[in-house]
């Protein structure tokens, strides 16, 4: 057997498929929409994070956390937040899928995969409080709007949030949560029927 043949091949299969899982997600950055009396309208539901899953579990947790780099540089070109958007997009889909792929590659049974799948969920909902806090809001001050409108934007929705840190604790986490585990629900419905093809296997 040709191992130097059968390397390449993987190899070229692994950099196909994080391209077209990157291309769909970043597609899929464009089928955004607002969720009214729920969260500020500058906040937006996507599902584009759901390929960089697939990929975590098909390919690796490298793939997956490529494809959550790839789509947002992608993005990056028609940018409408500065950048801030696609960095936040992409420290919180690195956070989701990263442990996911890795709990599953320990040990690839479907309950590991949904076990890794909603653990990510929950450190991605978590680490969003802090990402958001420290990083990506005082950026998006400093390059869009300042704190006070944003923070207004909240308290429009629920006037009793005092300070910006309740907001992300009462509307982002929480937001943040759902989102995956929408991406976690989807993918649970359509890995098993895919999965043979991106691995090669069919």
């Amino acid at each position: 057997m040709d191992t130097g043949k059968t390397k390449t091949k993987v190899n070229v299969r692994y950099v196909t498929v994080t391209a077209m899982l990157s291309a769909i997600a970043f597609i899929l950055m464009f089928i955004e929409f607002s969720v009214p009396f729920i969260m500020p309208e500058f906040i937006k539901m996507d599902l584009s994070e759901l390929p960089a899953l697939i990929g975590a579990f098909a390919m690796g947790p490298v793939c997956g956390v490529t494809v959550c780099l790839v789509k947002n540089l992608l993005h990056l070109f028609i940018s409408t937040t500065g950048g801030v958007g696609e960095l936040s997009n992409f420290i919180l889909g690195a956070v989701f899928v990263l442990p996911a792929g890795l709990i599953y590659k320990h040990k690839k049974t479907r309950k590991n995969a949904l076990i890794g799948s909603l653990l990510g969920a929950v450190i991605m909902a978590l680490f969003s409080i802090v990402s958001n806090y420290y990083l990506v809001y005082p950026a998006y001050y400093r390059l869009m709007v300042p704190e006070e409108t944003v923070f207004a934007a909240y308290q429009k929705i629920l006037p009793s949030v005092e300070n910006m840190l309740q907001c992300l604790v009462y509307f982002n986490m929480p937001f943040t949560l759902v989102k995956g585990l929408f991406s976690v629900v989807i993918t649970f419905l359509v890995y098993k029927h895919i999965s043979p093809i991106l691995k090669g296997t069919n």
